[in-house]
């Protein structure tokens, strides 16, 4: 769009813009218009009008999506109208047709800056609706990526294009970590930028992408091709992502689950399914651990593979407990505790802020009810395992054999609650 000019001097435009444009290192078609406005603003001594106003959003919207910063871009402008500024006063007496007095000289000058004004603020409101547009598809774009990735429905060849787009390659390895709190977490753009900005420091600028999936924070990091002395900087990665999500969600209680390295796009997927195992897992048994790793999860997962059996397991060995007063909670939680402290009454009783007296009785119980000593090395075994399988299970909440209703299935095993 041209903006009127008539027979304005466009040679002193053209000059005065053009040189504008070399000082910066930007393209002069950003100027568009802008001084030619200027001039017929001094000389005729108006105000810009909204045509006038829009081309200048139209510019700074340009200017976005072209990649200048606004700043750049104010400083161009401001720039230009100072290169003009000596020129005007001939140049609007000559359109005119009388010299410039000192008053008038005045005049001119707040005509000028009073349009000059006007057209800067079109042109950050332009630049930053153009921003705020970029940054809606972009994340639009992320969440689809991530989504295909993570859920294994697009093709592969199609998702290492797209992944070139977000700086990232597929062909290598790459590790998920799963974060969440009590509280399901929304995209927050500043929050997971910060924490791209933060995995790649600590990680030798390694690749990373940090978006929101089901409630959850999921970070998906480049491996890197050695990963001697990487595991504490993974250590570290996912405590940031924890209290990322943390703050995303106002709630100091996190977790996080973090899958292995595995090659490849699908790499992506089993890394994310491990992480999102883990996190559920840990969960279930109320694991002490705020960072959670897949591959101490392993023998969970194997016990979750058969789920009619660990099921038979827990209501042979447990399942005598029901018959308890009070039920079998408070003794699967004694047996639990005390195998948790290295068969230590003492350590179990301080654990469960009961007296060690209290603690015998109930393991005494244990061995009257099932038939299985916790005490003996011969039964501990069928004990622990019976007892992580409970937890596994939410068993006694949830009746053995029936899951209860709304129950999530993990990927790769039987039922465990969601939250």
């Amino acid at each position: 769009m041209s903006l009127r000019g008539g027979d304005l001097p466009s040679e002193v435009v053209t000059e005065v813009g053009e040189a504008a444009a070399r000082e910066h290192g930007l393209p002069a078609s950003l100027l568009d218009g802008y001084l030619a406005t200027l001039v017929e603003v001094a000389v005729h001594d108006r105000r810009l009008t909204r045509d006038e106003v829009a081309h200048c959003r139209d510019l700074g919207a340009e200017a976005a999506q072209g990649g200048v910063a606004l700043p750049a871009l104010v400083d161009l402008y401001m720039s230009a109208s100072r290169r003009l500024w000596p020129r005007l006063p001939q140049l609007v007496g000559d359109a005119r047709g009388r010299p410039v007095g000192s008053s008038g000289l005045v005049a001119v000058g707040e005509a000028v800056w009073q349009g000059a004004d006007t057209a800067l603020a079109a042109l950050a409101a332009g630049h930053e609706e153009a921003q705020r547009e970029v940054v809606r598809r972009e994340e639009a774009f992320r969440r689809e990526f991530v989504d295909d990735l993570l859920t294994g429905r697009s093709d592969v060849g199609y998702l290492v294009e797209r992944a070139g787009r977000l700086g990232m390659s597929l062909t290598g390895s790459h590790t998920v970590t799963v974060a969440a709190t009590d509280r399901p977490t929304d995209s927050g753009m500043h929050l997971t930028k910060w924490l791209e900005d933060e995995a790649r420091l600590r990680s030798g600028n390694r690749a990373v992408l940090v978006v929101a999936k089901d409630g959850r924070l999921v970070t998906v990091l480049s491996s890197g091709p050695a990963q001697a002395g990487r595991e504490a900087d993974g250590q570290a990665l996912a405590e940031a992502a924890g209290s990322a999500v943390a703050r995303l969600t106002r709630r100091p209680g996190w977790r996080v689950g973090v899958g292995r390295s595995h090659p490849g796009p699908r790499g992506v997927l089993r890394s994310y399914g491990e992480a999102v195992d883990a996190l559920e897992v840990a969960e279930r048994l109320d694991l002490p651990e705020r960072v959670v790793h897949a591959r101490d999860m392993l023998v969970y997962r194997v016990l979750l593979r058969d789920e009619e059996a660990i099921s038979d397991l827990v209501g042979t060995v447990l399942g005598p407990l029901t018959e308890a007063r009070g039920g079998p909670e408070a003794l699967v939680r004694t047996v639990e505790a005390y195998f948790a402290d290295g068969r230590n009454a003492a350590s179990a009783a301080r654990r469960l802020h009961l007296s060690v007296r209290a603690v015998t009785y109930r393991l005494q119980r244990v061995r009257e009810l099932s038939g299985y000593d916790p005490v003996d090395p011969a039964d501990q075994l069928a004990l622990m395992v019976a007892v992580t399988g409970a937890r596994l299970l939410d068993w006694p909440t949830t009746p053995l054999g029936r899951p209860e209703a709304g129950t999530v299935k993990l990927p790769g095993h039987g039922k465990v609650r969601g939250r």
